[in-house]
Parts: C-alpha cells; sequence; structure tokens
C-alpha cells in the first residue's frame, strides 16, 4: 500500500500528458490516412501528411512523458478534457490551413465547429474546397459526436478509475445509472449504437439516392448531430425523400444513446417509462405541427410538414441542417425556431444546448417554490419520473443555466458592439453556444460566420468551445479557490 502511495505520488501530473499524447496518436493515424485519400484522389495532400507528423511527433513525445498507471485527481481529469478539446481542433486546422489556403483564424474556427459538432461554416466558396478536405471536416464531427467514449474505447483500455472520471467529466448533462457495473461496458454500449446508426443512417441515404461519398459524409454528420454538409444549399440540394430519411436519423441523434441501447437490448418498455424521452417527443410532435401549419401558406400542405418536421428536430438535436433557408420564413415560423435553440437535444445524446432534462428539472423546481408560498413548512421533494433529485443536482442544474444564459447574453451584447445587427447577434451567440450551427440573418443557413469581426469570430470558437464541454467544466478553471485546494480534495476513491 505505501509503494503504490509512493508511485501515485511520483506520477501525479503525468495522466494528462498521456492522455492527450494518445489521443494525438490517433489523430495522426487518421490523418495520415487522409492523406493517402487525398492522394489516391489527386487532390492536395500535404496538409494531411504534415498535420500527421505533427501529431505524431507530439503525440509520442507526451505519451513517453505521461504515464496510464497513475490515479489522476479530478482537477488533472478536467484539465485533461479542457487541453484535449483545444488541442484536437488546432491540429485539425493543419489542412485547412496548407490544403485549403484557409486563415489562422477561419481554419481553427472551421475545425472547432467540427470536433465540437456546432456545425457554424466560414467557407464561402464550396467549389474550392476537395472532397478529401470535405470528408475530412465531417469525420471531425463524428469523432466529436461520440466525444469521450470514442477516445476511452480507442486509446484509453488500460484506465479504470481514471476513464470513470472522465467519462462523467464531458458526459454531456445529467445522465442515468450505469448500464452495468463497468464503466467500460456501458462506454462500449452506448458506442455500439453510435457505429450502427451511422451505417444505418449510410446506407440507407445511399438507397435513396445518394451518392456514396454524400451518404458518408453526412451519415457522420447526421448522428453526430452536427450538420456539415459538403452542399452549401444543405439539404435543400436533396429530394423529400432524402429529407425524410435525415428526419428519421435526426430523431435518434437527438435521443439518449444509453437509453436507446435498453430499448434494443430487450428493455423497450424504459423508453416510454422514462420521463425525458417523453418529453422529447410531445416537443418534437407539437412544434413540428405547429409549424408545419404556419407554413402552409407558404408551401404546399406535404412540402410544410417535410420542413416542419425537419427543421424542429434539426434545431432542436442541434444537427443544424437546413432543408430550406428558414431565415426567409415569417416571423411567426421562425419563433419556434428560436425557442428550440435555447431547449437542445436528450442528455447522452450528440446534440448541444441546455438539454431536455434540465428544463424538466427547473420546471419541476419552478412548480415546487409555487407550492411552498402555499405551504411554507411543506417537504416537496423534485422528481424525475419515479426518481427524486438531490437538491445538490438541482443546484448545480440552476448554476448551469444561470451561467450559460449568461455567456449568452454577453456574447450577443459584444457581438452588437462590434458592428453586428441584434439578430445575427443574437442568433449567433445561441447557434454557437448551443453548438447548432446556423443562425438568423448574416449568419443563416444559407450563410456563414466569414463576414463577422475577427474577434467575433474568435469569441464564438470560445462559445462552441464552452457550450460542448458544457460550460462550468471551462469556467471552474477561471475560480483562484478551485487552484488553491490541495490535491486530496480530488482525489478519487
Amino acid at each position: 500500500m505505501l509503494k503504490r502511495r509512493a508511485f501515485i505520488r511520483r506520477g501525479r501530473g503525468r495522466f494528462a500528458p498521456y492522455l492527450l499524447g494518445r489521443a494525438l496518436l490517433a489523430l495522426g493515424a487518421v490523418m495520415l490516412v487522409f492523406a493517402f485519400y487525398a492522394l489516391a484522389l489527386r487532390e492536395p495532400w500535404l496538409g494531411f501528411l504534415l498535420a500527421a507528423v505533427a501529431a505524431a511527433g507530439l503525440g509520442t513525445a507526451l505519451t513517453l512523458w505521461g504515464s496510464s498507471q497513475t490515479t489522476p485527481s479530478k482537477r488533472e481529469a478536467l484539465i485533461a478534457v479542457l487541453l484535449l478539446w483545444l488541442i484536437m481542433p488546432a491540429f485539425g486546422a493543419l489542412p485547412y490551413i496548407v490544403s485549403g489556403g484557409m486563415s489562422v483564424l477561419n481554419a481553427y474556427f472551421e475545425a472547432m465547429s467540427g470536433f465540437t459538432t456546432t456545425g457554424a461554416t466560414v467557407l464561402r466558396d464550396f467549389e474550392a474546397f476537395s472532397q478529401s478536405l470535405f470528408m475530412w471536416r465531417a469525420l471531425t464531427q463524428w469523432i466529436g459526436g461520440v466525444g469521450i467514449i470514442v477516445l476511452f474505447i480507442a486509446v484509453l483500455p488500460t484506465l479504470a478509475i481514471a476513464g470513470r472520471q472522465l467519462f462523467f467529466t464531458e458526459a454531456p448533462g445529467p445522465t442515468e445509472e450505469k448500464l452495468s457495473p463497468r464503466l467500460r461496458n456501458t462506454a462500449s454500449s452506448v458506442l455500439w449504437v453510435y457505429v450502427a446508426l451511422t451505417v444505418a443512417c449510410m446506407l440507407s441515404y445511399w438507397l435513396f439516392g445518394m451518392s456514396f461519398y454524400d451518404a458518408v459524409a453526412h451519415a457522420f454528420t447526421t448522428l453526430a448531430a452536427g450538420g456539415f454538409s459538403p452542399n452549401p444549399l444543405s439539404f435543400e440540394g436533396f429530394s423529400p425523400a432524402l429529407s425524410w430519411v435525415s428526419t428519421f436519423f435526426m430523431f435518434f441523434a437527438g435521443a439518449n444513446f444509453a437509453l436507446l441501447y435498453r430499448g434494443v437490448a430487450g428493455r423497450p418498455k424504459q423508453l416510454i417509462k422514462d420521463p425525458e424521452f417523453r418529453a422529447y417527443i410531445v416537443i418534437v410532435l407539437v412544434t413540428a405541427l405547429a409549424m408545419s401549419a404556419l407554413l402552409v401558406g407558404t408551401y404546399t400542405p406535404p412540402a410544410a410538414l417535410r420542413h416542419g418536421f425537419f427543421q424542429t428536430l434539426s434545431i432542436l438535436t442541434t444537427a443544424g441542417y437546413a432543408s430550406v433557408d428558414f431565415a426567409l420564413w415569417p416571423l411567426a415560423a421562425q419563433v419556434p425556431l428560436v425557442l428550440l435553440m435555447f431547449i437542445g437535444g436528450s442528455a447522452g445524446s450528440a446534440g448541444g444546448g441546455i438539454k431536455i432534462v434540465r428544463w424538466l428539472m427547473l420546471l419541476q423546481n419552478t412548480r415546487r417554490e409555487i407550492r411552498r408560498t402555499l405551504h411554507p413548512r411543506g417537504v416537496f421533494p423534485v422528481r424525475l419520473g419515479a426518481r427524486t433529485v438531490p437538491e445538490p443536482v438541482m443546484r448545480a442544474v440552476s448554476a448551469f443555466i444561470t451561467l450559460y444564459l449568461l455567456v449568452f447574453a454577453v456574447t450577443t451584447g459584444v457581438l452588437v458592439v462590434l458592428g453586428s445587427d441584434f439578430v445575427t447577434a443574437f442568433s449567433a451567440a445561441i447557434a454557437c453556444i448551443g453548438n447548432i450551427g446556423p443562425g438568423l440573418e448574416a449568419v443563416g443557413p444559407m450563410a456563414n460566420f466569414a463576414d463577422l469581426h475577427p474577434f467575433s469570430r474568435l469569441l464564438l470558437v470560445f462559445c462552441m468551445y464552452a457550450g460542448r464541454l458544457e460550460i462550468v467544466t471551462v469556467f471552474v478553471v477561471f475560480d483562484p479557490y478551485w487552484w488553491r485546494l490541495p490535491h486530496g480534495v480530488f482525489r478519487s476513491s
């Protein structure tokens, strides 16, 4: 026991380098494959090769310096995740700079938008991008969508407690109990669902008329709830049948993958019993039907129904696709989309946003406070289905939503000061912090973010980053008290 404690003390601080090194080695291997892919297509390949060499070189050095045998504190686990989501886009941006001719800021914006599954773009001329760059752009969203689960399965198989720490550090919102006693089995199950749905989506796109290249690229970004498309018109450039296929798979992308696994593993009743899943279905149906009714005067009833369901799921799940330029819709039809931007997908999904389960908790807490005005001495626990929500969880949810809305408000104000009109600033802020992608006006679904002030784009990069890592995870490092706490306070048990 004493020897193990001494080993942990000597190895303290070496977990983060190990994690970053293994992740960069994996990224380098993928980019090397893309270099050969681009070479086979006779497209610019040097950017992928340089990025692969740079990632592999730094990854090797960090892996040798680090150690997988240490038990990191929660502080080190948090730092590892925060650095990972800054460094991966930095290397992912190199092909855009070298092969795509983009500026450093625009390349990092595009790469961060990819890895965070935001879908906001600075591309003006889609013809200037090669097929290999578009496929790389789509793959970054697929990697970002599965996030820490992919890393856990692919490059962190030897970590136990550290793997548990990281899984819940970056878990997208409040999650349910583990699927199995071992977290690795849980991550494997969720990854299986993610991969299976991706393959099914790709085959469906292909069978309904997409080219194989488009089918693969769109499958990557559909299940990741990312929305990057090689087509500048997004799904407006495809048939109505393909829009319905995308609508179907976007629904699954916005659902809890762990819950979906339970459903296909012989426990389908858990889907209906889950309060968040029920609320998800209700929100989709009510909003889509209401929006379809508002669009009947603009489109034929079948087209209105298609656009209503497609855009409801695209914005709610933060996929960010467009079946039409909804920035040109009547204002009454745009209002539901703006409201959906503040909701987000389900906890445990690839989607971003505040998450449905947090709103359910907040509504239950509001109901409790109303009851307390009538019965000051009454005890009214917050319940989510059959469960009682602990008070620490309620405090965390309240803090998250407060910080989320504060960052949104400040970002909107800064964008207005830097020259954007209010609608553009408002929608760009919520689109980036919620990892949604398109906004309205100058950043609408058929436009881009390239014309925003450089500092505006840099601020929106931070919003995408903070939104992907659930806000609080990022802002905790700005608290001086967190840095003064002894390491033992955060040591995992």
